[in-house]
C-alpha cells in the first residue's frame, strides 16, 4: 500500500506520518518511509539526531543511478539521460519491490530500528547552496516519482511518503500514485484551505482522500472541521505528551503512546487497508501515461531532445501479480 501525508506547512503532517510509520512497523509489516518534503524533518521525527539526519543519502543526488537501474533493458528508453520524472515502466524495465534488496535501496535507503522493528528510510535530500538560482526542487522530488512509477507493492507492504507542503505535489502526477492520501489539517481557516485545493484538483483522478484533524483541543474544533470538510474527516488528534518528549529527542517506547492517539492511528490504518480492494492497476497505468505525455510536451521533449511519447509501451500494464506485470524485477520479460 502506498500512503501519502500532505498538508500545509506546520500542520503536523511529518509528526503524524512518523507516528503512522511506527504504528505499521509495530505490526511487523515491512515499511519504506520516504521524506519527499524539501524541508527534511522525517528522519528526526523517527529518532535521528541532526548529524545522523544530515548524513542520510539524498535520492536527488543518485538520480543517474536510479534511472539507469529502472530502465533496465527497456528498448523504448534509449538512455538514462532521456528519462524524466514521469517516465513510465514498460517491457524490459526493472521494477521495485518493498521487500527486496536492489541497487536503488543500497544507494538511497538506510535501515532504522524503531522499538525493535526495522524500516527503510529514504529522503529526497535538502535544497543545497549549489541549487540556489539554478535548480527547481521538483527535480529532486522527481527521484521519488520515478521510484513510485516503478514500484509494485502488496497489501501487507507499505510505502509511506511525507509529501511537500501545500499543493506543490500537483506540479506533476505524483498525487495520483497513492492508495490513500491523508491530509493533515488544523482546525483553522488556513488549515482547511489546502484541503479545498486537494479536493478540487484530485476530484477527477479517483484520489482517496481523508482528513486527519490535528492540534484539536475540544468539541468546538471537531465541529469546525466537520463543517468544513464533511465526511472526509476521518479522525482527530489532540495534545500528546509522547510527541512532546519525541520532539525533545527523548521519545518513550512507542507502546506508551496515549490510548486515544493509538486508536486514531489504528483507524487510519484500517481506512488505508480498506482501499486495497479498490485498486485499479489499469487506471493507475493510464494516469501515469497521461502525466508523462503532459510533461513531455510541456518541457521534457525540449530538455532531452527526444520525443518522449515514444517511451510509452501501449501493451504494458503495471500489476501486482508478477505473472502479469509484463516484466520481472530483474527486467526479464514475462508472459502476459
Amino acid at each position: 500500500m502506498k500512503i501519502a501525508f500532505v498538508g500545509k506547512g506546520g500542520s503536523g503532517k511529518t509528526t503524524l506520518s512518523s507516528l503512522f510509520i511506527r504504528h505499521i512497523a509495530a505490526t511487523g509489516s515491512p515499511v519504506v518511509a520516504v521524506d519527499a518534503d524539501i524541508n527534511q524533518h522525517l528522519g528526526p521525527a523517527l529518532g535521528l539526531d541532526d548529524e545522523e539526519a544530515a548524513a542520510l543519502p539524498a535520492m536527488g543526488a543518485q538520480l543517474p543511478l536510479i534511472k539507469d537501474h529502472l530502465r533496465g533493458s527497456n528498448p523504448r528508453i534509449a538512455s538514462a539521460e532521456t528519462m524524466i520524472k514521469t517516465t513510465p515502466p514498460g517491457s524490459g524495465s526493472r521494477l521495485l519491490r518493498v521487500r527486496e534488496d536492489n541497487p536503488v535501496y543500497d544507494a538511497c535507503a538506510r535501515t532504522l530500528e524503531l522499538d525493535g522493528a526495522a524500516i527503510r528510510l529514504m529522503v529526497t535530500g535538502p535544497f543545497t547552496e549549489s541549487d540556489l538560482g539554478v535548480a527547481c526542487y521538483h527535480s529532486k522530488v522527481g527521484a521519488v516519482e520515478l521510484c513510485l512509477n516503478h514500484l509494485v507493492d502488496g497489501r501487507d507492504e507499505f510505502v509511506v511518503v511525507d509529501m511537500t507542503a501545500g499543493s506543490d505535489s500537483f506540479a506533476s502526477g505524483m498525487f495520483t500514485r497513492f492508495d490513500m492520501t491523508f491530509l493533515v489539517a488544523e482546525p483553522t481557516r488556513k488549515g482547511v484551505s489546502v484541503y479545498r485545493q486537494y479536493k478540487e484538483y484530485a476530484r477527477d483522478f479517483g484520489v482517496a482522500l481523508r482528513v486527519v484533524g490535528n492540534k484539536v483541543q475540544g468539541q468546538d474544533d471537531i465541529d469546525f472541521l466537520r463543517a468544513e470538510v464533511g465526511d472526509d474527516l476521518l479522525v482527530t488528534v489532540g495534545h500528546s505528551d509522547w510527541v512532546r518528549a519525541m520532539e525533545k529527542g527523548r521519545p518513550p517506547r512507542f507502546e506508551l503512546l496515549e490510548n486515544a492517539n493509538r486508536h486514531a492511528l489504528a483507524t487510519m490504518f484500517t481506512a488505508a487497508d480498506a482501499t486495497y480492494g479498490h485498486r485499479d492497476w489499469e487506471r493507475y497505468t493510464r494516469q501515469m501515461v497521461h502525466f508523462h505525455l503532459k510533461n513531455a510536451a510541456s518541457w521534457g521533449n525540449a530538455k532531452t531532445g527526444a520525443d518522449l511519447a515514444d517511451q510509452v509501451d501501449p501493451d504494458f500494464v503495471l500489476r501486482e501479480n508478477p505473472e502479469t506485470v509484463g516484466v520481472s524485477a530483474a527486467g526479464a520479460p514475462q508472459p502476459a
